[in-house]
């Protein structure tokens, strides 16, 4: 299996992430070729090679040659879902987009019909996002992963004024995912570069793999205390019989003396902050009391951090942490329409063998609650819609 790891040591935009794609072997002619199929014009695309701190990589930049219109989200969602574009680069560029959408309409307080993109920042947003989508998938990998993101603080100028860094949309974007002090004054993660890489990326140490390529998508800064360069590195995931490998973290304790509320939202809490599972199991502990045991699987970066929520917010005085191997098969997002509404559902592979598609729980609760219909009628209505669209059978 080929993956893609994104080395955030200084960063991410959508420029970047253009920068290194291109860097990677990606055609820009063929991202240009393909932007075309969008009504969006006024702009040109420009490439040329830089070096920051001696190390070369491809710089990308959206060049506007003459005022933009105001783009609001529901006009640039529209517009990409009548576009000609391919279905999965169409589906990955709306995702993306309405990441930075429901991101702006929380900041700023509006419905997210309100989301205008201004000018300048509608257009490279535009070619940023959907370039990065056409790009990704002319690069063919198969998962794609991120290191946690560095984040600075201070003060920039936005359209609003002045905002503090990580900027509030950004900062909105990564809820829930792993980011790390950039100790750096300059907006190295931009919301662009958040939106893209939250969707299209897990989050984690490098995994394990062959190399296969490097590339470098040059950023606009000129850093003293880094080269402003985002790393890419494509390589060849190890597999056995079709699924997927990796190493967690298993976090667990034994606890006597715990009110079962607090438990309740210790789960929710190390859920928020990043565990790829918790769980509660009874126990029968010393002197005949029942207990629980305390179970938290998490990626081996987010461990330490995890262990300390645990010995804070609950009774334990201690934990044990065990390194774990896993197999995994392969999953994918999807949408498919129904008749009742449009659903977000799993597709679960063992290599490149479609076993099952599962519909996610909580798109089929809204349809259920929009519709009257029960859950369970929902569930199977989209599922057999799914395996009509993915050619499974019934």
């Amino acid at each position: 299996m080929s993956i893609l790891y994104l080395d955030t040591f200084s960063g991410i935009s959508g420029d970047m992430m253009l920068g290194l794609l291109v860097d990677l072997g990606i055609d820009l002619d063929a991202i240009k070729t393909e932007l075309a199929k969008l009504p969006v014009s006024g702009y040109r695309l420009e490439q040329r090679n830089e070096k920051r701190h001696g190390i070369g990589g491809s710089r990308v930049e959206v060049v506007c040659e003459g005022k933009q219109p105001a783009r609001s989200w529901t006009e640039i969602d529209t517009m990409l879902a009548e576009s000609t574009l391919d279905a999965s680069v169409k589906n990955v560029a709306r995702r993306i987009f309405r990441r930075l959408g429901d991101a702006e309409a929380h900041v700023h307080q509006v419905a997210l019909d309100q989301v205008h993109f201004h000018e300048v920042g509608a257009v490279d947003a535009i070619v940023d996002i959907v370039g990065s989508a056409i790009g990704l998938h002319l690069l063919g990998v198969q998962e794609i992963s991120c290191a946690p993101l560095p984040l600075s603080s201070g003060m920039i100028r936005s359209a609003h004024g002045a905002i503090p860094l990580p900027a509030p949309a950004t900062l909105q974007l990564l809820q829930g995912q792993p980011v790390r002090d950039a100790d750096n004054k300059r907006e190295l993660v931009t919301p662009t570069g958040a939106a893209i890489a939250t969707e299209i990326a897990s989050f984690s140490a490098m995994p394990e793999m062959t190399i296969e390529r490097i590339g470098y998508g040059v950023g606009g800064w000129q850093l003293d205390d880094r080269p402003n360069l985002l790393r890419g590195i494509i390589g060849t995931k190890t597999t056995v019989a079709g699924f997927d490998r990796d190493s967690v973290t298993v976090i667990e304790t034994h606890l006597d003396d715990s009110s079962p509320e607090w438990l309740g939202s210790l789960i929710e809490r190390l859920m928020n902050a990043g565990a790829l599972d918790a769980a509660l199991t009874a126990l029968q502990m010393k002197k005949n009391r029942p207990g629980t045991r305390l179970t938290v699987v998490t990626q081996p970066n987010d461990a330490e951090r995890l262990a300390q929520i645990i010995l804070r917010e609950s009774s334990a005085i201690g934990v044990r942490l065990h390194e774990s191997r896993r197999l995994k098969l392969r999953r994918e997002s999807a949408t498919v329409q129904t008749t009742l509404g449009e659903a977000a559902v799993k597709l679960i592979y063992q290599g490149d063998e479609l076993l099952r598609i599962t519909p996610e729980h909580a798109c089929c609760h809204k349809l259920a609650e929009a519709t009257g219909r029960p859950l369970p009628e929902i569930y199977r209505a989209v599922t057999a819609a799914a395996n009509r669209q993915f050619g499974l059978e019934d």
